[in-house]
This record gives C-alpha cells, sequence and structure tokens, in this order.
C-alpha cells in the first residue's frame, strides 16, 4: 500500500459511472440498448462492437459511461440484481403504452435495495397508445415519484427505434452520476468483478472483467475466489486488444484454468504464490450453477418416481443460472429431475457418450452441436434440444418431464337417459327403453349406471332405435330404445334407473 502524507499521497480521480438498464421484458430494454451503442460508442465506431462481453462503453461529451448489458428475460432476476450491485446509476425502462409491469416492480425493488440513483426511460413514446402521464401514476403508485410530479426522480421520454430521447437520456445519467462525484485509485493493486464468462474452442475460457479500482495488465496474476489465473490477453468490448484496462472499463480477459465465477470480485497479485495464498485465504465457495438442484434430487427418494436425466450446455455461466431458476419454479412431486452435468460451450461427443450411458438428454443453449457429436447421437439415437431462447429450452424440459407421466382417462358426460323399461335380459346384452333428459344418445357411447355420488360401467350401446328405426344418435326429450353391451357388467338395471353416456380419451397429465 502507498505510504506518505495527505500532500504526497496519490489523488484519487474522476471515473466514469457504471450503468445498467432495468425493466420488463419486451418494453424496449434491448433496443435502447442499441440505439446508445450504435450512435455513441466510443471513438464513434457504430454497429462496431464484434462480441458480447456483457458490458460496453459510450461516450458522449467527451466523457465515458459503462453500461451493463444485463439480460432482460424474467428468469434472469438474479443476474440483474448482481448488475445493480456493481453499478453506480440505473436507467428504469417503462413502455409508454404499457406501463408498469411485475418485472418493472421487481426493478424498483432491486433499485432501492441497491440504494441505486436512477432515471427513468419512458420509452415507446412513438407507438399508437402512448400514454407517459398513465406511467407516472402508476410509478407514483410504486412509490417513483418523478420530478414533474414532485419527486426527485428524474425522467426522459424516448422511442429507441428512431433514437428520439436518448441523448438527453445519456446527459440525466451524466447529471445524476456527478452528484455521486465518482472516484478511484489508480495507484492500487487492481480489483473488480467478473459479470461474465464463456467457454471459446480456440481461446479456452474467456471472462469479462469490470475493473473497479486500480489498473489491469496484461501478465497480472488474478484471482477469483479458490481460482488463480494469469492474464494472457485482454479485449476491450469492440474486440480491439488491449495492454491495460483501468476503473470502469470492461475486458475479456483469457489465461483462466476453469471458468471463473460469474459475480465473484477479483484481486489480483504480483507473483503466482502471492495469488495462491490470497485463493487459500477464500474461505467461501460460491456455488456452481446447478449445485444445489443436483444435492436436492439427489437426495429425494426415487423409487416409484420418475426421474428425467439431463444434461446442460449453455454459452455462458450466466445462462446456465438463468436455466437453473427458470427449472427450480417447475417442481413436480410426481416426476423429478436429475441433472448428471451442467457446463459452458458447444455439445460434444463426451457429452453424447455421457448421455447415451445413463439414458439422458442433452438441452443446449446457444451453442452448437460439434460435428462428431452430431453423428454420435443420431447414430445412438440421443436427443439434443437446441434453443437460443430461454422460453423455448424450458418448455423442452417441461414437455420431456410430462411425457414421463401415466396418462389419465378422462370422461365426458354427453347425456343422460331415465329407464322406463327393460325389454330383454340376455347373457351379455340388455335391451331397454328411457327417455333422454339432459344432452345427446349417441350409438356406440358408452354407459354408466349412476349410483349416488358413483357410477358403475355396464357396456358400450351396440344399437339405437327412435319409433322403431334405426338412428344414430338421439336428442333431450326423446324417448328410445337401445341395445346394451353388458358382457363384463356384473350388476343389474331397473326401471327408474339413470344412464350416462359417455366418451373417454387418454390424455397426458400437465405439470400444472
Amino acid at each position: 500500500m502507498p505510504t506518505g502524507t495527505a500532500d504526497t499521497m496519490p489523488a484519487a480521480i474522476p471515473r466514469p459511472p457504471v450503468v445498467v438498464v432495468l425493466g420488463h421484458v419486451d418494453h424496449g430494454k434491448t433496443t435502447l440498448l442499441d440505439a446508445i451503442r450504435k450512435t455513441n460508442v466510443v471513438a464513434g465506431e457504430s454497429g462496431g462492437i464484434t462480441q458480447h462481453i456483457g458490458a460496453y462503453q459510450v461516450q458522449t461529451h467527451g466523457r465515458r459511461l459503462t453500461f451493463l448489458d444485463t439480460p432482460g428475460h424474467e428468469a434472469f432476476t438474479a443476474i440483474r440484481s448482481r448488475g445493480a450491485h456493481v453499478a453506480d446509476v440505473a436507467i428504469l425502462v417503462v413502455a409508454a403504452d404499457e406501463s408498469v409491469k411485475p418485472q418493472t416492480v421487481e426493478a424498483i425493488r432491486i433499485i432501492k435495495e441497491e440504494k441505486l440513483p436512477f432515471v427513468v426511460a419512458i420509452n415507446k413514446t412513438d407507438k399508437t397508445g402512448a400514454n407517459p402521464d398513465k406511467v407516472k401514476q402508476e410509478l407514483a403508485a410504486a412509490d417513483v415519484l418523478v420530478e414533474d410530479w414532485g419527486g426527485q426522480v428524474p425522467s426522459v421520454q424516448t422511442a429507441a427505434k428512431t433514437g428520439q430521447g436518448v441523448p438527453e437520456l445519456l446527459d440525466m445519467v451524466l447529471l445524476v452520476s456527478d452528484l455521486l462525484e465518482l472516484k478511484t485509485r489508480t495507484d492500487v493493486t487492481a480489483k473488480g468483478v467478473i459479470i461474465e464468462s464463456h467457454k471459446d474452442p480456440q481461446r479456452g475460457f474467456v471472462a469479462t472483467a469490470l475493473v473497479q479500482e486500480g489498473i489491469l495488465r496484461i501478465g497480472d496474476w488474478i484471482v477469483v475466489g479458490p481460482l488463480v489465473g494469469k492474464v494472457k490477453s485482454m479485449d476491450d468490448y469492440l474486440g480491439t486488444p488491449v495492454t491495460e484496462a483501468g476503473p470502469a472499463m470492461p475486458v475479456a480477459i483469457t489465461g483462466w484454468p476453469d471458468d471463473p465465477r460469474v459475480g465473484g470480485s477479483f484481486a489480483t497479485a504480483p507473483a503466482k504464490r502471492a495469488a495462491e495464498e490470497l485463493a487459500e485465504a477464500a474461505v467461501v465457495q460460491p456455488p456452481v450453477p446447478f449445485d444445489t438442484f443436483r444435492k436436492a434430487v439427489a437426495g429425494e427418494p426415487t423409487e416409484g418416481k420418475p426421474m428425467l436425466n439431463a444434461l446442460f450446455k449453455a454459452d455462458v455461466t450466466s445462462s446456465l443460472e438463468a436455466i437453473e431458476l427458470s427449472l427450480a419454479a417447475i417442481g413436480s412431486d410426481r416426476v423429478g429431475l436429475r441433472v448428471l452435468d451442467a457446463g459452458i460451450g458447444n455439445v460434444t461427443e463426451v457429452d453424447v457418450k455421457t448421455a447415451g450411458a445413463k439414458g439422458a438428454i442433452i438441452y443446449a443453449f446457444r451453442v452448437a452441436v460439434e460435428p462428431d457429436a452430431a453423428k454420435h447421437a443420431e447414430r445412438d439415437g440421443i436427443a439434443i434440444r437446441q434453443s437460443d431462447i430461454i422460453y423455448e429450452l424450458v418448455e423442452s424440459v417441461r414437455k420431456d418431464l410430462e411425457a414421463l407421466l401415466p396418462t389419465q382417462t378422462q370422461r365426458t358426460v354427453t347425456g343422460r337417459l331415465r329407464v322406463l323399461a327393460i325389454f330383454k335380459r340376455e347373457a351379455k346384452n340388455m335391451i331397454l327403453g328411457g327417455k333422454v333428459t339432459t344432452g345427446v344418445v349417441k350409438k356406440g357411447a358408452l354407459v354408466d349406471l349412476v349410483r349416488g355420488d358413483s357410477f358403475v360401467r355396464v357396456g358400450k350401446i351396440t344399437s339405437l332405435q327412435q319409433e322403431k328405426e334405426d338412428v344414430q344418435e338421439a336428442a333431450t326429450g326423446v324417448e328410445c330404445g337401445m341395445r346394451i353391451d353388458t358382457s363384463s357388467f356384473a350388476g343389474d338395471i331397473a326401471e327408474g334407473d339413470v344412464l350416462e353416456f359417455v366418451t373417454e380419451a387418454e390424455v397426458r397429465q400437465t405439470l400444472g
């Protein structure tokens, strides 16, 4: 640590604000982020982002802002909350044509829990039905008072598709961040947080680090929990190689022996031994995606309970977290999900062999299936469900779970008849007459004898007559005669009894 008096101690310097954008799905968060990127990326590289690293920087009035590109899907609650934890300012996006929705309320909760100053972006003001005043009214009901409603929260009207209001929004974010007087030191050991990670086929594990203080350089030893790596290369959000990264700068780092935990804090050390000592001191072991899920399943009794064996592969760690969160919400005491493995990267032949040995299905989210793996899977009939949308992947798992449930017989009553006369009793048949009291009676219908609140299966109508003419059906109020196959019926039917006519179908159960 640097030593010296107050006069000689290096002063903290201003740093760019870190901004997180939150809002309900489909309220235009992604479009707004794209509009900001295209018109304000550093160095005027409009549309020049070559890779998604979970964060990027923009420039306005000669100043930089760092945006965390957090997922907008409702399953990414934990990820968004983590994103808010490392941010300085939030933008709450609310669609002017839909107003406050469940995710809006959730975003407000996150913002308040993190004590984040924020700006409301009332988006989609160019759409038919846009009503900014209604948005402000519903926000007030959610305990968010914007400035023109007597509160202290600034708001800006935007139309992300056209770029309208984007410059004004950035100006407001700068104004809010100026009040925070954000400063940091660059003469200290580099520290920060991991905001994304994935596995690249050529470069191995790649993690996006957001530097919070100090300067991160190529060659630095870097520690995340018990994991020790050495910075081999760094790229900025445009994919441009850089040799160092200062505060509030996001960079994609290679040099990891394994996948660093998303959301984990990182620190640097001057030498390998010092880094290893930091790692050894990391007492708290962060959860790995699906670990809790696997332990919960492993501890459940499985006797008599069908189990779906599954293997998950995804593009980045945060995707696995989101999948886990979504699957936990399915839950059922009638069927179980056993997760054999979960990792990042393409589906490999090893994955297919594992699935084949355990009779598992592979679920792949935003990753490819390697050629050898595809051939092996096709040859051995291993199912691989690929999806780029988390809703679809979760729905695939739900359907596969439901396929394990036994079918249920669905009984539908089509009509009722009161027996008026018994004409003939035979060993395997009965001929009787009656009046249809409700619904309709059809030839071929199943017949149940009603006994109080229960019923007994009598048999099936083999012929139906009305006024001594063969008919296919008889409607309410009509008297008719019928022959019933009673070969499996051990009871008896008498005048005055009520018969129900039903159809039955085997239907697949659902998890609800």
